[in-house]
């Protein structure tokens, strides 16, 4: 089978290596990709917003499946436009528009899991033009303070405030557009959460699904968990504090209950579900939804899959899930970050990287 898999992070390069081991795999083909993942694939220079150009490529390569890494094609209806495309047949691993809402809302998600009875903070949301109302909301909420922009800020899009002064300001920020641009011009305001934080994942077609090995990133930019938040500075799978009691409560109040409400709403969905929980006490709470595999985390995920990736994307797409065998390994993994300093704020990019083959 000839693959092609948008994106070009460290979630793209482990899915590349893992692709690159399965017996099912002709050609890979990875677009935009990065020099590092020259050695597993074709390299291809796409800009994966312009569907058009992603279409003539598969045309071009003979692609029978495409892998959205990333969540910005997903939000924007890549999923869409290739089911409507009269041009090409190809399998898509990642859900159509309506599913990928829940990562690219807040709001929509927020709305979703009250709907459903899905455990989650309590939370009130305003958009750009109810500034003073936004305001006035922090004086019905506890400090800390925490507000997220509704739209897709590349994981660095929550805030977490002490002060209301502080909250006052990123509330100004984010509504007027001076943070996070559109994506922050309609903001969530919830109540913080004190607990420990996980990842938990399930590959679905909307009805049969695989739990995938869970995992635990870390956001903050400094030692400690302290500091700004960023896509994540490292994982590790297991999650230490996962027990089997939490994850059977996990499953049954928030996993099942996602999958049955996208059905019940109508919203098809087909792929990665991402749940971000934190854990209270000994209940689960749903932070965030992702419409696709995480960053950091898939570089711990992947090692501990011993079953082939492209063969169960296959079966995802196919309507076989069900009849897949999903096999993982007990070992442990971590994986740390590397970044420019400044990151997550102002950064030098395009430095070269020295010395990876001494590592």
């Amino acid at each position: 089978m000839n693959v092609l898999l948008l994106g070009s992070g460290g979630r793209e390069h482990a899915i590349a290596w893992k692709l690159s081991q399965s017996s099912m795999l002709r050609s890979l083909h990875i677009a935009p990709g990065n020099g590092g993942m020259e050695s597993l694939g074709t390299v291809a220079d796409l800009n994966v917003m312009d569907f058009a150009a992603v279409e003539r490529y598969v045309r071009r390569q003979k692609i029978g499946l495409m892998i959205v890494g990333a969540e910005a094609p997903l939000v924007a209806g890549i999923a869409d436009y290739f089911e409507a495309s009269t041009k090409t047949n190809i399998l898509v691993v990642g859900p159509k528009k309506a599913g990928a809402m829940l990562e690219g809302s807040k709001e929509f998600a927020k709305a979703f899991m009250q709907r459903h009875n899905i455990p989650t903070a309590r939370y009130v949301s305003f958009d750009h033009s109810q500034l003073n109302e936004a305001i006035a909301a922090l004086d019905t909420f506890q400090p800390p303070y925490v507000i997220k922009a509704d739209g897709l800020a590349a994981g660095k899009g929550v805030i977490i405030t002490k002060s209301k002064a502080e909250a006052t300001k990123t509330l100004r920020d984010m509504l007027s557009g001076l943070a996070f641009q559109e994506a922050g011009k309609k903001v969530v305001i919830e109540e913080f959460l004190s607990g420990r934080e996980l990842s938990m994942f399930a590959v679905t077609d909307g009805s049969s699904y695989h739990l995938l090995p869970s995992a635990k990133d870390y956001k903050q930019i400094g030692e400690g968990d302290t500091g700004a938040n960023t896509g994540g500075m490292g994982a590790i799978s297991p999650v230490p504090f996962l027990t089997e009691e939490f994850q059977e409560k996990a499953l049954n109040q928030v996993i099942i209950p996602t999958i049955k409400g996208l059905s019940k709403d109508g919203i098809p969905f087909s792929g990665v579900l991402f749940f971000g929980l934190i854990r209270v006490g000994s209940d689960p709470y749903v932070i965030e939804y992702n419409c696709r595999l995480g960053d950091p985390e898939t570089e711990v995920i992947l090692p501990r899959i011993k079953s082939d990736l492209l063969h169960l994307f296959e079966s995802l797409c196919s309507g076989l899930l069900s009849e897949y065998d999903l096999v993982t390994d007990e070992r442990a993994a971590a994986t740390v970050i590397l970044a420019s300093d400044g990151y997550p704020d102002s950064y030098e990019k395009g430095n070269e990287i020295k010395g990876l083959n001494d590592v």
